[in-house]
């Protein structure tokens, strides 16, 4: 859809002690986007002063007390409360945005009609691509990236889950991690947006599922990029986040089979992740998930005007882009519709 609104464009970050990474949060807005922006800080119970800071330093700036922690899901849906149309964007306060990224992902959400949901390439600080565009985990490659992934990243459970073995190019995904994304607000309203059962990890999983069963599509735009610092509140409460990890993971799960004759299969998923969990608590290895298997170089603006180049010479092949998919030509991909355990920030998984 077009973004019918001439207002500030919503930009919600959940905080939670933030510290001093919403000063670049903030700061790399200016230049994200020639929109203005409206930035609510829909605060889970910071002690730091942080959130407080940024709004009484940056008058486009809101601060929303939620009330309590009340999850990442649930603080996402208050502050995004009031807007009904349009596009928004969700991000977590330690994400720094590339100068022009939030343009370039409304410019991609424009090209594809039916996407719910836009995300960016993730950077580390360490210059590493997170694998945030991923398929929808089945039992076989959720088991296989679970089990292997820690000890064998390139293992080809992993690699077809979250299909790092692809070059970055403009996709449908299964689902793209809400560390950051552009949203279709009208399409997340939807389905109800988050679902608040999920306090944290797991819900982008289960938001892009819902979509995906209306028809709407989750689109990976590495053409904007982003550098998230993430982990910070794994490593102040490292055991509580693995037990919420995988708790996220078993109400994921179990939701898809949910019949009584699925009983045996839950319980194992049960006896599974419990397992894990507990070993997660005693190897940093294991907590840590599989390693990113790419480097995140050639990618922005400028990498999609350099393909741009490559497809407009002879033989280059022409792309062609809208809501049901890419394709291009003999010289290029051809991409067909349709985690780790998986979650939303770079860290564990």
């Amino acid at each position: 859809m077009s973004d019918p609104s001439p207002g500030p464009l919503r930009v919600v970050a959940v905080t939670y002690s933030p510290g001093d990474a919403l000063v670049g949060f903030v700061d790399s807005l200016a230049h994200a986007t020639v929109r203005p922006v409206e930035v609510v800080l829909a605060d889970n119970g910071s002690t730091d002063g942080a959130p407080e800071r940024a709004a009484a330093q940056h008058p486009h700036v809101r601060l929303l007390r939620t009330g309590g922690n009340i999850g990442y899901g649930a603080a996402v849906n208050a502050g995004l409360a009031g807007v009904t149309e349009g596009y928004a964007v969700v991000a977590n306060p330690d994400v720094r945005f590339d100068p022009g990224s939030i343009d370039e992902l409304l410019a991609v959400a424009a090209r594809w009609p039916r996407a719910a949901t836009v995300g960016p390439a993730i950077r580390t600080p360490e210059g590493e691509l997170y694998p945030s565009a991923r398929d929808l985990p089945r039992l076989s490659t959720g088991a296989g990236h679970a089990l292997l992934g820690w000890v064998w990243p390139g293992n080809p459970w992993t690699a077809r889950y979250r299909r790092e073995r692809e070059a970055p190019r403009e996709r449908p995904a299964g689902w793209l991690s809400g560390s950051c994304l552009l949203v279709d607000v009208a399409a997340f309203w939807s389905v109800g947006g988050f679902d608040p059962g999920y306090f944290m990890y797991f819900e982008d999983v289960d938001l892009a599922e819902r979509l995906s069963r209306r028809g709407w599509l989750h689109v990976y735009a590495p053409t904007a990029v982003v550098t998230h610092e993430g982990g910070h509140a794994t490593r102040r409460e490292p055991h509580r986040m693995q037990r919420v990890h995988h708790t996220s993971a078993l109400r994921y799960l179990s939701g898809r089979y949910p019949l009584r004759r699925h009983t045996p299969l839950r319980l194992a998923l049960r006896g599974g992740l419990a397992a894990r969990m507990l070993v997660s608590y005693v190897s940093g290895r294991v907590a840590a998930g599989a390693r990113f298997q790419r480097r995140a170089e050639g990618l922005g603006r400028g990498a999609r005007r350099a393909q741009a180049r490559r497809r407009s010479a002879p033989g280059g092949g022409t792309e062609v882009a809208g809501g049901r998919g890419t394709r291009t030509g003999a010289s290029g991909p051809v991409v067909h519709l349709g985690h780790d355990v998986p979650h939303r920030r770079p860290g564990p998984g």
